[in-house]
């Protein structure tokens, strides 16, 4: 293709760039096998891509950092086919990648049945087909002369993509080039692709943000980048008006005004034999409290997610969040009960989010922009509905129990180990800290999320080690010591392994555990109604110490049962609604053993089975409950049947 006058220039000085920053301070990824990286070749990679495009470095990284903390993710796409620190999204490809692959017989190794599958991809859409949001890193090939392989491998091509469609939007949108960063907000909206105000608004919002407060951070290559702060930058927000995209309807939605947020409703529709979907009509919080937000992971593309929301024969969910731009759609209102969570008890009491992504794809990484974006929802739903920042309220979906013992086995475990709680609840505002002195009875998992990286398998292929990958976390040993057996779930009625999806034997960063015993840098917690033992030196610990209560069984009983609900007593139930079986799981908590109390709960149970409401009530029993952290799902006990006490 001709390379037009005005472009080629710019593509010539471009290589010349790369090639100097390559010769003086190989990038990382870029460089030779055994060849040294220097620690800080990334940051002049910003600097060339900034200073040669004629855009603010603190716009460039700023944008970076929304997009992917300057992380390269040696070269793999994210859950949207984003590439590199830009996330310069080349969508067709990365699905393209992904359909070979599952062509050659790979499996889903997740196996959710009720979900879309890791690949469903029959063909590869056309670019025509392709949203410009997932098609950006072929238009910064146009713009500097640079191969979509290099921008997809390269982190310095990559940077210097980025910069180019900047200064690309700062043109068309009739702006300078100018050197005051506050002068780029509408060309910082436009990069992130999205086609409405609201979004493209909160993205930039976002970006100046991360400007304001600066950041400082070492990347998952060894690299060490920093923005300084400028506290007092006001961006000139009504450049918005310049980029002539649409306004967004949020009449009907329930989100912050700090995020992109819009109504797609979830349908509420009788069909067949008295049958109907996809939800329940309620009256929360007035009929019932909302205790619990369940963070899920859509395990497919944003499109085909959309659509399975839309069918009144499918399951539902509250919010589903784009990993793109964190731009969100709420499809079922909070006073009413979505089917999500795989337990009626927890669907009753919980919103469900779901984010756009793949439990078993580690390198298929979320972006900053949706962390972010999903943790603003979660800090205004818990405002407005009293839910707690802490891991016993916000739950994964790995984190559900079973409501009875046959359900066990087939209960999900999205968004799984690469799902970053650590960071995550930094964004909450509620870090996880040590809140007691060394060597307490309470701790609080918590691993450097980088550096954490126990093998797991079956990403791809059954017993095959999947990609090494930061993980938030914990494996466990019958003994202290990785020589000892794996932990073993009897309610799973498997032999326990280093599968992504079997959670038998780990413990996931916030979780709180009584400590059982401590051998050097090992430490035991109790855990599914044994000593469960992980690795915990004292110069890398994995957990901190914390303060809490803990239960343990009423003096003279050698063992109690272990529930996956919180019913009410049989007494408690008006005529016309049936009484629901108070049906232990196969666990217990034996004599001395001690759990984490998360919350105290009564016995409750929304009736709730004909599509109209005339009949539906909520029970709520004298019989209380203390919800645990059993294993590596929460579980709840009758009160009456334990002992409180402050954790030692």
């Amino acid at each position: 293709m001709r390379v037009p006058a005005h472009r080629a220039s710019g593509h010539r000085r471009t290589r010349t760039v790369i090639a100097t920053a390559a010769l003086l301070l190989p990038l990382l990824g870029a460089a030779p096998s055994g060849a040294r990286t220097s620690a800080n070749s990334l940051q002049l990679a910003f600097a060339s891509a900034a200073a040669e495009y004629h855009v603010p470095q603190s716009v460039l990284l700023g944008v970076s950092y929304l997009q992917s903390r300057w992380d390269a993710h040696a070269g793999a796409p994210s859950v949207t086919g984003g590439y590199g620190p830009m996330h310069l999204t080349d969508a067709r490809t990365a699905l393209a990648g992904a359909a070979a692959h599952h062509s050659e017989g790979t499996e889903d190794a997740r196996g959710d049945s009720a979900r879309t599958p890791l690949l469903p991809t029959a063909e590869v859409p056309t670019p025509a087909e392709l949203p410009a949001r997932l098609k950006t890193l072929p238009k910064a090939a146009e713009l500097t002369g640079l191969s979509a392989r290099e921008l997809r491998t390269d982190p310095a091509a990559n940077i210097a993509g980025g910069a180019a469609l900047l200064a690309d939007a700062q043109k068309d949108l009739g702006e300078p080039l100018s050197a005051d960063p506050a002068d780029w907000y509408a060309a910082v909206a436009r990069f992130s692709g999205a086609d409405d105000t609201a979004t493209a608004s909160a993205y930039a919002d976002d970006v100046y943000d991360v400007i304001r407060t600066g950041e400082e951070r070492t990347t998952d290559a060894g690299q060490q980048v920093a923005l300084a702060p400028q506290p007092g930058l006001a961006p000139a927000t009504a450049q918005l008006a310049e980029t002539g995209l649409r306004t967004l309807d949020t009449s009907d939605t329930e989100c912050p005004k700090s995020v992109s947020c819009e109504w797609i409703p979830a349908p509420y529709e009788e069909f067949g034999d008295n049958d109907y979907g996809n939800h329940d009509l309620g009256d929360r919080p007035a009929a019932q409290s909302i205790k619990y937000i369940v963070v899920h992971d859509t395990e497919g593309a944003w499109d085909g997610v959309l659509n399975l929301v839309q069918d009144p024969t499918y399951v539902s969910w509250n919010y589903t969040l784009r990993s793109t731009d964190g731009h969100i759609a709420q499809h079922v209102k909070a006073k009413d009960v979505a089917w999500h969570a795989g337990n009626w008890y927890i669907n009753a009491k919980s919103i469900g989010l779901e984010h756009e992504g793949f439990l078993a794809n580690p390198d298929a990484w979320y972006t900053e922009a949706m962390y972010r974006s999903s943790a603003r929802l979660v800090k205004y739903l818990a405002k407005k509905y009293g839910i707690p920042l802490d891991r016993q309220h916000i739950l994964g979906h790995d984190n559900v129990p079973g409501p009875t013992t046959s359900t066990v086995p087939g209960m999900h475990t999205d968004p799984g180990p690469y799902w970053d709680w650590r960071h995550y609840f930094a964004l909450l505002g509620h870090p996880f800290k040590a809140t007691a002195k060394k060597n307490s009875g309470v701790v609080t998992i918590r691993p450097d999320y980088a550096t954490n990286q126990p093998e797991y398998t079956g990403c791809v292929t059954k017993d095959v080690p999947c990609a090494a990958h930061g993980s938030s976390e914990v494996r466990l040993y019958s003994g202290p010591g990785e020589t000892y057996p794996l932990i073993k779930d009897i309610g799973r009625g498997t032999a326990p392994t280093t599968g992504v999806n079997d959670i038998s034997s780990r413990v996931s960063t916030g979780q709180q555990y009584a400590v059982a015993d401590r051998d050097g840098d090992w430490t035991a917690i109790w855990y599914l109604g044994q000593k469960a033992w992980f690795k915990n030196p004292a110069k890398d610990p994995t957990a901190v110490s914390a303060s809490g209560r803990v239960i343990t069984p009423k003096a003279g009983l050698q063992e109690i049962p272990v529930y996956g609900r919180a019913y009410p007593e049989a007494s408690a139930y008006p005529t016309g609604v049936p009484a629901q079986a108070v049906s232990p799981l196969p666990y217990k908590v034996l004599e001395n053993q001690k759990y984490v109390v998360g919350d105290t709960v009564p016995g409750e149970y929304y009736y709730a089975v004909t599509f109209t409401t005339d009949s539906h009530k909520v029970v709520v029993g004298k019989d209380l409950y203390y919800e645990i952290q059993y294993g590596h799902r929460v579980a709840f006990v009758r009160a009456a049947d334990v002992d409180v006490q402050p954790s030692r």
